[in-house]
C-alpha cells in the first residue's frame, strides 16, 4: 500500500511539474524610451564622444539601463543618433532624469562639451512597452550585424489582429528566413497613437542579407496564407496605405551595449 500511495504521489508531482510550460516567462514590465537626437551641423562626434565617456556611465549611475545607441546605416545627413533606454517605471524614470540632470560630473561634462556651442539641435522622445508575444531582448555584443527599425501604423481597429498575426506567424517566419527578431513595442498607454503603432527591432548580418530574407519571407506559402487570412477577416490591409511601413537600417556606435 505504501508502495502504490509513493507512486501515486511521484505522479502527482510530475503532473503538476509538467502543468507549467518550459518556455514561461515573466512579462517583460519595464519602461522603455527611444530617445532621437539630431546634432547641430558637425557635432555629431563630440555628442558621440560625451556619451561614450560621460553619458552612458552617468545615466547607469542613476539607474537608467543602457539599451543601445544607434546611428544610420550610409548618409546621416541629419546627424542623427538613436538610443534606447529602459526604466522599472515611468516613476523611476523622473527621479533617475531628475537626479542625473542635477549631476556635478553631467553639469561639469555638458560645460565642457558645449563651450563652442550647443551640440544637440532637436530631440525626439517616444515611450514603449513590450507587447505580449515580444522575445525578452538579450543586451549583447555580437558584432558584424546591423539593426532595422521597423514602425507599423495599424488601420483602424487593427493594431489587435497584427499583433496576432506577429504572435502566431510572422515572428516564426522571420527566423526561419534567417532574421533575429530583438523586440516588439507599443507605444506607452495613452500616448499618441499608442492604438494603432507597432515599433520593433530586427538584426541582419547586413542589409542586403535583409533584403533576401524578406524577398524570400514574401514567397513563402505560409506568409501568403497568413496575410490573406488576416486581411479577409480584418475587411482589409492591417496597416496603413501611406507612410503604414517605414524601415530603417542602424549601425551600432563602438559604446553601444547592443552591437
Amino acid at each position: 500500500m505504501r508502495l502504490a500511495v509513493s507512486a501515486l504521489t511521484v505522479t502527482a508531482l510530475l503532473a503538476m511539474t509538467s502543468s507549467t510550460p518550459a518556455d514561461d516567462k515573466k512579462p517583460d514590465t519595464r519602461v522603455y524610451e527611444m530617445r532621437i537626437y539630431y546634432a547641430n551641423p558637425g557635432k555629431l562626434d563630440a555628442l558621440n564622444a560625451r556619451f561614450k565617456n560621460h553619458t552612458v556611465k552617468l545615466f547607469a549611475k542613476h539607474g537608467m539601463t543602457n539599451v543601445g545607441y544607434l546611428v544610420p546605416v550610409g548618409d546621416n545627413k541629419d546627424e542623427k543618433l538613436v538610443y534606447f533606454l529602459s526604466y522599472p517605471s515611468k516613476d523611476a524614470r523622473t527621479k533617475s532624469w531628475k537626479d542625473f540632470g542635477a549631476d556635478p560630473d553631467w553639469k561639469k561634462a555638458a560645460a565642457e562639451s558645449e563651450k563652442d556651442g550647443k551640440l544637440v539641435k532637436k530631440v525626439e522622445s517616444k515611450f514603449l512597452t513590450a507587447t505580449e508575444y515580444s522575445p525578452a531582448l538579450k543586451i549583447e555584443s555580437k558584432g558584424d550585424r546591423v539593426f532595422e527599425l521597423r514602425t507599423y501604423t495599424a488601420t483602424k481597429g487593427n493594431l489587435g489582429g497584427l499583433d496576432s498575426r506577429f504572435k502566431d506567424h510572422t515572428i516564426k517566419l522571420f527566423e526561419k528566413h534567417g532574421m533575429t527578431n530583438l523586440i516588439y513595442w507599443h507605444l506607452a498607454a495613452g500616448d499618441k497613437d499608442a492604438d494603432k503603432t507597432l515599433i520593433y527591432l530586427l538584426a541582419h548580418k547586413s542589409p542586403e542579407a535583409a533584403k533576401a530574407s524578406f524577398d524570400a519571407f514574401r514567397l513563402d506559402p505560409d506568409w501568403v496564407a497568413a496575410r490573406k487570412a488576416s486581411e479577409e477577416k480584418a475587411g482589409g490591409s492591417l496597416t496603413e496605405a501611406k507612410g503604414g511601413v517605414v524601415s530603417e537600417f542602424l549601425k551600432p556606435t563602438d559604446y553601444s551595449p547592443l552591437k
